[in-house]
């Protein structure tokens, strides 16, 4: 039962249906977006190597987070392109828009995990 302000009680019972609920949304970003597909399996390699070159905790984060977070926007990519797919395949100009800037926030992080990485990474080859 919600208390007066409308909310539904945090306990043990709502935790556990919140991460069923993750879990059947990154079930569905994998069996669905093979973006996502391929970014988890650069991740599955990249991590462990993350984890092995950073040289202090905050490297370590700094690697595998940056990659973490192009993951998280690739869902809500996901999510922005299901509920325009779900209103029909007509075009229609805010809908290409926001197809377009969901795919700009992705590429923009994958940017910025080029940047840390190289700033990170490269100099310990030179």
């Amino acid at each position: 039962m919600a208390d007066e302000f409308g909310h539904m009680p945090r306990g043990p019972v709502r935790v556990l249906k919140a991460a069923k609920w993750s879990m059947q949304g990154l079930r569905a970003a994998w069996l669905h977006e093979s973006s996502f597909r391929l970014e988890v399996c650069l991740f599955v390699v990249l991590a462990p190597l993350g984890w092995w070159l950073g040289q202090t905790p905050v490297e370590r984060v700094l690697l595998i987070g940056s990659m973490l977070l192009v993951l998280s926007i690739e869902l809500l990519n996901s999510a922005v392109e299901a509920v325009i797919e779900r209103y029909g395949p007509e075009f229609h100009e805010l809908a290409g828009r926001a197809k377009d800037m969901g795919s700009a926030a992705v590429f923009v992080l994958m940017m910025n995990v080029l940047l840390i990485w190289g700033a990170i990474v490269v100099p310990r080859l030179f």
